[in-house]
């Protein structure tokens, strides 16, 4: 069992020679292995491909991937369209329990969570028509899933989700964190969220003023202030310092106690804190996904961290993830690269002051501490991006900077020259 992948934001057949036509061996023989579909981009027979690669190497764009796949695999739960990424299997959520997905991104974790959660109907690899659910459930006959996409389809589950970009949020709100909080509020449990959480001190704040931590633990609050059957979590730990990530945990491992939950994180340690059972994704980003059945969590994160499932003797990455223990070296040589200078810097609200240091060549050297305590500050002071308020940083030195928040500039050139 082979897929066929084609990116259809890479191929461009206007642009080149069609070399995936050109050098496929099926299609010297006759055969339309390859060819171009009427919106322009290559179509790819996966029942006609041997699986040469010769297509994946010829193309000038990288648009082409073919994967094969154990036989066992043959049926996909859920495709995009023709040489679109496939998705094989599914988490189970269970009553009681936090239910966690561990894997790459791409591998379609957000994707599994939209059909438990019923905004997407799987099509069992069937994109040509809507599959029934009559078809649906016989394929799950038997399986710990059967119960579960039973009510799914009889549309009888409420859920309540927590999505994993969370910058959309004041684009379709507008108004006070107070008046958003408000509307979810189906549990009567705000009072215990709100100070657990830290959001006193923002309930009046506007939504769009709300830095990215502040919106995660919003989002998060809103989501478990719901009464549903249940809860869908996708990545709570973005923008959020070790603290805020512990009483989110508690939270949800609260709510667990009452309904099931099914979270996907990357953090492996609040992962471990949080979930009862786990299953891994593994596959080829934007190709392929597989979601394994359940495993508990210490065993899971280990085969994860390992890149080897012993269950389904399947080695998904060619080495290990492994965390080396480093002892300071003593009487170190290295060059002083960076003095840290002391430095203030005073804002209406905020004052940081700076001790002073030295950044050493070769060196990482980690800035640890919570939420609004001045690290972002402290970073922009050091490349130049902010002016201290006392002290001055002097340094011939280049600095490359990664702002904590990433935002997106359009760039328009002048049609004409001026």
């Amino acid at each position: 069992m082979r897929i066929a992948i084609v990116h259809k934001d890479r191929c461009h057949s206007r642009k080149c020679g069609t070399e995936c036509i050109i050098y496929c061996p099926r299609v010297r023989t006759g055969d339309e292995t390859v060819i171009i579909g009427e919106d322009g981009k290559a179509q790819v027979s996966e029942e006609l491909c041997v699986g040469c690669g010769i297509c994946i190497k010829k193309c000038p764009f990288g648009a082409i991937d073919i994967v094969s796949l154990p036989e066992e695999l043959e049926h996909p739960t859920h495709r995009y369209g023709k040489n679109g990424f496939a998705l094989y299997g599914l988490p189970a959520p269970v009553e009681g329990k936090v239910t966690g997905i561990l894997g790459a991104n791409g591998i379609g974790k957000s994707t599994a969570i939209k059909i438990l959660s019923g905004q997407l109907r799987p099509n069992l690899g069937n994109f040509d028509s809507e599959v029934p659910w009559e078809e649906i459930l016989k394929r799950y006959t038997g399986t710990e899933l059967f119960d579960y996409l039973q009510t799914v389809s009889k549309k009888s589950l409420k859920i309540a989700s927590k999505p994993q970009y969370i910058d959309f949020i004041p684009k379709v709100f507008s108004g006070t964190v107070a008046a958003l909080l408000k509307t979810t509020d189906e549990r009567g449990r705000l009072e215990e969220i709100i100070p657990l959480l830290k959001l006193d001190a923002i309930l009046d704040h506007d939504i769009a003023t709300l830095s990215g931590g502040e919106l995660q633990r919003v989002a998060i609050a809103a989501c478990l202030a719901r009464d549903a059957d249940l809860y869908f979590l996708d990545e709570i730990t973005p923008f959020l310092d070790i603290y805020q990530r512990i009483a989110a945990a508690k939270l949800i491992r609260d709510l667990a106690a009452e309904r099931p939950v099914v979270i996907v994180e990357h953090d492996l340690a609040i992962l471990d804190m949080l979930a009862d059972t786990v299953h891994v994704g593994y596959g080829k980003p934007a190709v392929f996904g597989i979601i394994t059945r359940p495993k508990g969590v210490r065993v899971g994160i280990n085969q994860y961290l390992e890149g080897f499932l012993a269950e389904e003797n399947v080695r998904f990455r060619d080495t290990q993830v492994v965390f080396e223990k480093r002892a300071h070296e003593k009487g170190s040589n290295r060059e002083d690269l960076f003095l840290i200078p002391s430095m203030t810097k005073k804002y209406d609200t905020f004052h940081l002051t700076v001790g002073g240091g030295t950044v050493r060549a070769g060196e990482v050297l980690g800035v640890v501490g919570a939420n609004g305590m001045g690290k972002s500050t402290f970073a922009k002071l050091l490349a130049g991006v902010e002016t201290p308020t006392t002290g001055s940083v002097e340094t011939t030195l280049k600095i490359s900077y990664k702002p904590q928040y990433i935002k997106a500039w359009l760039l328009y050139q002048s049609p004409t020259p001026r």
